[in-house]
């Protein structure tokens, strides 16, 4: 049995669901669509992070906490993401050899 590191979100808890529908019920607000206008970003974005096809990232979750007022921990805790410690990949963000 493969335990999960601290440093990864377990996969089995991790719902960004979970978040952007606290989001949508707390600024009472209709669907994804306006959040995605109150949050200033593009619609496919919000469908993408639904789908898993992407993560929510350190500046959206920053852009959520500034429109909600919510602590970036709760809303960590509301999407599943428990980690204590982040680490920097080093491969995370170096340019392409070749």
């Amino acid at each position: 049995m493969e335990q999960t590191s601290p440093a990864q979100p377990n996969p089995v808890n991790y719902n960004p669901d979970n978040l952007l529908n606290a989001l949508i019920e707390r600024l009472e607000l209709k669907n994804d669509a306006a959040l995605a206008r109150l949050l200033e970003i593009a619609p496919p974005l919000l469908s993408k992070i639904r789908h898993r096809r992407l993560p929510v990232g350190a500046a959206l979750l920053i852009r959520m906490h500034e429109v909600s007022g919510l602590p970036v921990r709760e809303l960590r805790n509301l999407m599943g993401d428990r980690r204590q410690k982040y680490r920097i990949s080093l491969v995370q963000g170096k340019p392409k050899e070749g």
